[in-house]
Order: C-alpha cells, then structure tokens, then sequence
C-alpha cells in the first residue's frame, strides 16, 4: 500500500510562476587573453561557476600590463549589480574603489 495520501504520484513539475531561485552573484575576474599575457573581464556571475565559466553580464576590464594598468568599467552596470546584493570579490572591490565607482555604491547606499 502507498504511504501517500490518495495514492497520488508525486509532482516533479518546478512550477516556475510561483517559484523563483535566488542566486548568490558575485562581481568577480575572468581571465581572457593569451599565456603569459593576462586580461581580465570584470563579470557578474553566479558563485557557484567556475572562473571562467558562464557569467551573466560583463561589467568591465582589467589589463595589468599596461602601464599604469588599464581599468574600465561601465558605473551604470556595476552599480546596477551592487545594488541588487552582489557581492565583489576582493581584488574586484579595490579595483572598483580605484575607478570611484565603489565610492557611488557607498554614497548612494547611505542615502537610503
């Protein structure tokens, strides 16, 4: 006999209307470029993939050769992605805070 309740087979279905899955992202490095020439984009991605794995949106670049090395990153973007609680890894952090858009994230943190 069936321990469950009107003999009804269990639902597998993910009811995806109602059920929404959160997701821990973080802002962190990817690295493009050849060997031993290291490039960096700055994505958002879930914390789970591997580095250079899937990523959801690119936020910026890093290139380190250069001299003084060459950061860019879209403010609107990061920001964006700060805002909705994702996370950056420290080396993003610095670099953010070296850009000035770390300094908005706070500023506009602390107005509300």
């Amino acid at each position: 006999m069936d321990s469950r309740p009107d003999n009804r087979r269990p639902n597998n279905k993910i009811d995806r209307r109602r059920k929404t899955q959160t997701v821990a992202v973080r802002l962190r490095l990817t690295r493009v470029g050849k060997k031993k020439q290291p490039s960096y984009r700055i994505v958002a991605a879930d914390s789970r993939s591997p580095r250079d794995g899937r990523y959801l949106e690119v936020v910026g670049t890093y290139d380190p050769l250069l001299e003084p090395s060459a950061i860019r990153v879209d403010d609107e973007k990061a920001l964006a992605w700060l805002s909705k609680g994702a996370l950056p890894t420290e080396r993003v952090k610095k670099l953010l805070e070296i850009s000035g858009t770390w300094d908005q994230f706070q500023a506009t943190k602390s107005k509300k």
